[in-house]
């Protein structure tokens, strides 16, 4: 009799593993990022607009005098452009001369002032417009509100 079982094949049990396997994880997260990085710069249509946080900040004029356009309520446009103050332009001309300035100098600041009664889309288009034609950022000038 065999007693200690030599004519079976002594069977080692497994010990349990304890890794996780990470490679699906690591697929879907690749999948994740590839979507992301695609979609993302189709999402962004939105307009920068740097607002001042309160009513009497002021501007930091820098070096330079900014480009300043102005809308008027009849929807004619002016710029200010260095010694040229409140020329008549054209929309189109606008944004070449623009575009020109910022060759010149890419971190030039550029504001628009609107009239009151001009409509928000016309605004909004002109801000875009800049946006397209180079401007990083493109701020909005207002007057302070009457102390009471």
């Amino acid at each position: 009799m065999n007693v200690g079982g030599s004519n079976r094949k002594s069977r080692k049990r497994r010990a349990p593993m304890a890794e996780i396997n990470v490679v699906p994880y690591i697929d879907v997260t690749f999948v994740l990022l590839m979507i992301f990085m695609i979609t993302a710069p189709l999402v962004q249509t939105g307009v920068d607009v740097d607002l001042p946080q309160a009513d009497s900040a002021s501007v930091d004029l820098k070096d330079e005098p900014p480009v300043i356009i102005s809308i008027k309520k009849d929807g004619s446009f002016f710029i200010d452009i260095g010694d040229r103050q409140d020329e008549p332009v054209d929309e189109g001309v606008l944004y070449s001369r623009v575009a020109a300035k910022l060759q010149d100098n890419p971190k030039a600041q550029i504001y628009v002032r609107g009239d009151h009664m001009v409509e928000y889309g016309k605004i909004v288009t002109v801000m875009a417009a800049l946006k397209a034609a180079g401007a990083p950022k493109v701020g909005l000038m207002t007057t302070p509100p009457p102390e009471n």
